[in-house]
């Protein structure tokens, strides 16, 4: 089974870090505290500069928010880190047999499911904050 990129949780660490710790927000550092290569960080970093919720400090390095962590959601670093193709968390397996009474109805069947599925995650996302996360460590 595919899992869900982990692009998503990388981007809530290095948020959080930069929240909780802000003097110290170097890539170096937030590598180290996600404990993964730091090209994988300036990656996820440009992602989340991109969609306005950092900005990067070049030269010294380090990064800053960009938005009060009370103003953003889980939601919106989901959306930065572009963890869905084509906007869709589930897909459905290709090429089904369509002589097959289930292989030829089962896209349009679950395919609603799903949908309902991710919107109701998504909605669960927007309602916690960057703040209230970090309220927790």
């Amino acid at each position: 089974m595919k899992q869900i990129s982990t692009r998503f949780s990388i981007a809530v660490h290095t948020l959080s870090l930069i929240a909780v710790s802000p003097q110290e927000c170097t890539g170096d550092f937030i590598a180290g505290s996600v404990n993964t290569n730091p090209v994988v960080i300036r990656r996820i970093m440009g992602m989340l500069k991109k969609a306005g919720l950092v900005e990067v400090r070049p030269g010294v390095g380090g990064a800053a928010l960009l938005k009060e962590p009370s103003r953003i959601t889980l939601l919106d670093i989901y959306h930065a880190v572009d963890v869905t193709e084509e906007n869709r968390l589930f897909r459905i397996h290709e090429k089904p047999n369509m002589n097959c009474p289930v292989g030829r109805n089962i896209e349009l069947v679950l395919q609603k499911e799903l949908e309902e599925a991710q919107r109701v995650m998504e909605r669960r996302l927007e309602q916690t904050t960057l703040a209230q996360l970090t309220e927790r460590f």
